[in-house]
């Protein structure tokens, strides 16, 4: 008995080892979990997974997870960038090298690896091995090869991009002053585009107006009256609303000044202007495009899984990767927004990948993942002017009221206590003294 104990210790203290060589730890007793991505369903798997019983590694270019229902706060300064991101070594890692900065380029079914590129040094590359694959890398923003979308207007998916849009209004603001720039140009700089009616596009358009009345009519008090934002949408906004509350946020946006809601389909964009279907074509000193969602580098090379029309991996409701209709790869799963549940259609949200990352990991925990079953919570979008919308299972309203659970549901949803504490101090810091108007 003594001997076999002191087997058990010698390779719990090997299985903490490099193996010279190799970029790749050995793991001696449990099953090696490698996750893809740090968004919504892979942390939210990170998070929940016992690592007592598995060994975890993650891999993503990102070492951070974004609180994106909130990244549109901070494109103008009402958030300040750090407040809405959680480094992701806080959720404790069995060794420091479980996390991998990179980017996995590649994977091998049959050999049970992903190929790695260092997200710092590209030239440095190798091979993680696994036992059970999780694949959560997200999407991008569609462009639907519309020209010059990708050369000229900025996306709303990361933190990068949002400091991008910070920088690009204040400094529209800032060359608008400028001797020698005319009146015409001053309005084509300080006229703003929204192209995508989504949750994200009528919020950022949301946090772009309060910016307007609040901080503007301040700083900029020679332009305020130049000032423009327009929303483009071909269709409904917020399509997956109620009714009367998409009929309510319609009313809402056009009953403002100096914001106009477009209702017309993008053909072009060029680095001044947006030119619509109709002939239309919109002078501007920003595009923000926020419409639909392509599938990732890496997601269009999974050649070997089966695909739904817009590039989502398919899946079976235990999220194991589907190779045709009915044969499943038994240990690689793909959860969130790269992911679709074959004959179960979910909304690409933040809630569904979150409750997709637990589910799956608890599924582990027990030793037995169970069919996954949806049901939302409902959901919340801020329309601007302390105003928002509230649409759950059992309530439909909007309003002030509406704002004051949106902002409170999602401080309770923030990562962790120090997120909990620095968002509430940011809102403070804009009700006091204005929004940061530093250009980074």
């Amino acid at each position: 008995m003594s001997d076999s104990k002191h087997v058990c210790r010698l390779l719990r203290k090997l299985s903490s080892k490099r193996v010279a060589g190799s970029s790749d730890l050995v793991s001696y007793g449990k099953e090696r979990i490698v996750v893809l991505g740090t968004g919504w369903g892979s942390y939210a798997f990170a998070k929940t997974i016992d690592k007592t019983k598995f060994d975890v590694a993650v891999v993503s270019p990102r070492n951070f997870f974004l609180f994106t229902p909130l990244l549109a706060s901070t494109t103008v300064g009402t958030l300040e960038l750090r407040s809405i991101i959680e480094p992701v070594r806080n959720i404790g890692f069995k060794q420091a090298a479980n996390f991998h900065l990179a980017h996995a380029v590649a994977i091998d079914k049959d050999k049970n690896q992903v190929q790695c590129r260092s997200a710092i040094n590209p030239d440095v590359q190798y091979t993680l091995n696994y036992d059970n694959l999780v694949i959560g890398v997200g999407c991008l923003s569609n462009t639907f090869n519309v020209p010059g979308v990708q050369e000229n207007a900025l996306f709303l998916k990361e933190i990068l991009d949002a400091l991008a849009i910070r920088n690009k209004i204040v400094s529209n603001f800032e060359l608008a002053l400028e001797p020698g720039i005319s009146v015409e140009e001053q309005k084509r700089l300080l006229h703003f585009v929204i192209v995508g009616g989504g949750p994200t596009g009528v919020e950022f358009g949301a946090e772009l107006y309060d910016f307007l009345t609040h901080d503007v009519a301040r700083l900029y008090e020679s332009e305020k009256n130049l000032v423009r934002v327009s929303l483009v949408e071909s269709n409904q906004i917020l399509p997956a609303f109620d009714h009367k509350l998409q009929s309510f946020a319609v009313k809402k946006l056009k009953s403002r000044k100096q914001y106009e809601l477009v209702h017309d389909q993008v053909v072009k964009v060029t680095s001044t202007s947006v030119h619509l279907k109709s002939g239309k074509v919109i002078d501007c000193g920003l595009v923000v495009w926020s419409t639909g969602l392509a599938p990732r580098v890496l997601t269009k090379s999974l050649n070997w899984a089966l695909k739904n029309k817009a590039g989502q991996i398919s899946t079976d409701k235990k999220f194991r990767v589907l190779t045709t209709d009915s044969e499943v790869v038994t240990n690689v799963f793909a959860i969130g927004d790269c992911a679709d549940v074959k004959d179960y259609p979910l909304p690409c949200t933040a809630q569904v990948a979150e409750r997709e990352g637990r589910h799956l990991a608890k599924g582990f925990n027990k030793g037995q993942i169970s069919e996954f079953n949806f049901k939302s919570m409902g959901m919340l979008a801020y329309i601007g002017d302390y105003e928002a919308l509230t649409d759950t299972p059992h309530f439909k309203f909007g309003g002030f009221s509406s704002w004051f659970v949106w902002r409170s549901a999602y401080l309770t949803r923030l990562g962790s206590w120090r997120l909990r504490m620095q968002v509430p101090l940011d809102w403070t810091k804009t009700l006091l003294y204005g929004r940061d108007t530093s250009r980074l």
